[in-house]
């Protein structure tokens, strides 16, 4: 599996995707039943993590990756919004393979259509997102289900398929109560931003730099140790929402014709972002590490 990675803090990501892949190729020529391996994919929420798979599914499924049989492998994505039981995620699964059921069935009959589609479209996986959403709390017999059931799937002789399982902190606890699973599983942690880290504050110059050419706008009169601890505190120290605003930011730049980057657009931003008064921010503010909450801004930002 050849992909050109670019984000530092991915290399674990796209180190475990390539070790899945490469143990599906060499066992799928064998001929011979095999089980697939997976990853599961945790950090606290807005870290990024459903970005950097989705970067690297595109690759994936770009039609470079090529399977024993001759056919370009897929992965689908699946997102878990909510509780669901396995039978209707059965039929979720199916309509993203275009299949229609028609007349009620099974949970055992939707699950072979699934296995059978898929084959025959060459999926060889299925990111699941969110996925400590199908975990019920305090329900041992359900969640027992869904862990047998994840583990059937990469287990399954006909057609095995490669497991991405990605949510937040507390999936490695249910993950971690069927060790069968849990042995077939690859862990990719997504931890929170340390400015004290040097390979932190690298990828944080590498990240500004990069979204500020692409948006052709001059980051450089921001490119200091002391701007990019405060965008990383104003984001709660988490990659996915440095990644929003900088986006916001840059677009609020663009919009008014400035070349430059200035504090004004990361204000105008961060008042979007919270719903905050513009002009209070930690962009701003001499002592902004006492007067700002992380807990706090996080339940403003689920809010908005």
């Amino acid at each position: 599996m050849k992909v050109q990675w670019q984000v530092t803090r991915g290399k674990q990501l796209f180190d475990a995707m390539t070790w899945c892949t490469t143990d599906y190729y060499v066992k799928a020529k064998s001929g011979q039943p095999f089980e697939a391996r997976g990853i599961m994919v945790i950090g606290e929420s807005r870290q990024g993590k459903s970005k950097e798979i989705e970067r690297l599914r595109e690759k994936f499924n770009d039609g470079t990756v090529i399977m024993p049989d001759g056919r370009p492998a897929k992965i689908l994505h699946c997102i878990l919004s909510g509780k669901i039981t396995w039978k209707d995620l059965g039929q979720k699964i199916l309509d993203l393979l275009g299949y229609s059921l028609k007349g009620r069935r099974t949970q055992a009959e939707i699950w072979e259509k699934v296995i059978k589609y898929a084959e025959l479209q060459g999926v060889v996986g299925i990111h699941f997102d969110e996925c400590q959403h199908v975990f019920v709390e305090k329900s041992y017999r359900t969640n027992q289900q869904i862990l047998d059931s994840f583990k059937t799937l990469l287990k399954e002789s006909r057609w095995p398929l490669m497991l991405i399982l990605s949510g937040v902190p507390s999936l490695a606890l249910h993950i971690a109560r069927e060790e069968q699973l849990s042995f077939l599983l690859r862990t990719v942690r997504f931890e929170s931003i340390d400015m004290e880290k040097q390979g932190d504050l690298d990828e944080m110059l590498q990240l500004t730099f990069t979204y500020a050419e692409r948006a052709g706008l001059d980051f450089e009169p921001l490119g200091t140790k002391d701007f990019l601890e405060r965008l990383a505190f104003a984001c709660c120290n988490r990659w996915g929402l440095v990644i929003e605003m900088l986006i916001e930011a840059f677009t609020y730049a663009q919009l008014n014709g400035d070349e430059v980057c200035a504090i004004d657009h990361f204000e105008h931003a961060y008042a979007k972002a919270y719903s905050a008064p513009l002009g209070y921010s930690p962009f701003t503010m001499p002592d902004y590490r006492d007067g700002f909450d992380h807990e706090r801004m996080m339940e403003l930002l689920l809010r908005t």
